[in-house]
């Protein structure tokens, strides 16, 4: 298929390369010329408009870090590329936005699929992304051989939208098993079990979880906007979610600094207080 790239930070010029390599012919375009030049660089063809890369394509993954800018790029698409091709939202949006945008790609003949990726820049390096697709079915089956060159697995969860609410739901399990995992590491801590070595530990238990498992390389790159629209997308369902309001202000105390300082310091903070290890004569473990 004939696919175009739209945006090719650290995760796009990933995506982009694995479409190549599956055989499709790729295109791709970034506002920055830096990452033109890298993507050009990597052996893949790199335009300087939107409006050059629309000219035949037949798939566009445009992969955005905003709402604002999924509809600048989805409102050029329709007026530069050719009906019947397909914009696929790859970044995370509020489906809200989605819903807009599919509307107005309808109407103007073109087919769109919310398409949100789980498993972050390290599975876009390995290409064992997991999309998750909202649209048609048809729509979705229409993609889903440009998606797999990316990914592992392509789920359709539902109508436009419904993929982003998806990656919500994801991302809010994410958020709250990094705030679980740092105050549990905390109290191992301060008891003077080796925060690291617990983790291990943990990761052969019942409590084990992914985010745990992939706690080095935990970014914190967008758990603001994360949790800003899961919490959007419960005010405007009327939906309680008392447990992730707490975690919103929690884990924006968080970030890899911490993270690291917990597992290998001699000491850890959080919530403003160091939280130093017990000895044995203050009631540690020894």
């Amino acid at each position: 298929m004939k696919v175009a790239v739209i945006g090719v930070g650290a995760m796009g010029l990933a995506m982009a390369g694995h479409i190549k390599n599956a055989g499709h012919q790729v295109v791709v375009t970034d506002i920055d010329a830096e990452k033109r030049a890298e993507a050009q660089a990597n052996g893949l063809q790199a335009v300087e408009t939107l409006g050059e890369a629309a000219q035949h394509a037949e798939v566009f993954i445009v992969i955005v870090a905003t709402d604002d800018q999924s509809r600048a790029v989805t409102r050029e698409t329709l007026n530069t590329g050719r009906p019947g091709a397909a914009i696929v939202i790859a970044a995370t949006n509020n489906l809200r936005t989605m819903q807009e945008l599919a509307g107005e790609a309808e109407a103007k003949g073109f087919r769109f699929v919310d398409a949100p990726v789980v498993f972050g820049l390290q599975g876009a390096k390995e290409g064992v992304l997991v999309s998750l697709c909202g649209g048609s079915a048809d729509d979705v089956a229409f993609v889903e051989p440009v998606l797999m060159a990316y990914g592992r697995a392509v789920h359709h969860v539902g109508p436009v939208g419904a993929g982003q609410l998806a990656k919500t739901c994801n991302n809010m399990m994410h958020w709250v098993s990094c705030v679980a995992n740092y105050e549990v590491l905390l109290l191992a801590k301060r008891f003077g079990i080796d925060a690291q070595k617990m983790r291990e530990i943990l990761l052969d238990c019942p409590a084990h979880n992914v985010t745990l498992k992939r706690w080095d390389s935990t970014r914190f790159t967008w758990h603001e906007k994360d949790m800003d629209v899961a919490l959007d997308l419960a005010q405007d369902g009327g939906v309680p979610l008392p447990l992730f309001g707490q975690v919103d202000q929690l884990v924006k105390r968080l970030g890899p600094e911490r993270v690291k300082e917990l597992l290998y310091g001699p000491e850890a903070e959080y919530l403003g207080e160091r939280i130093v290890p017990l000895d044995n004569e203050h009631g540690g473990l020894g």
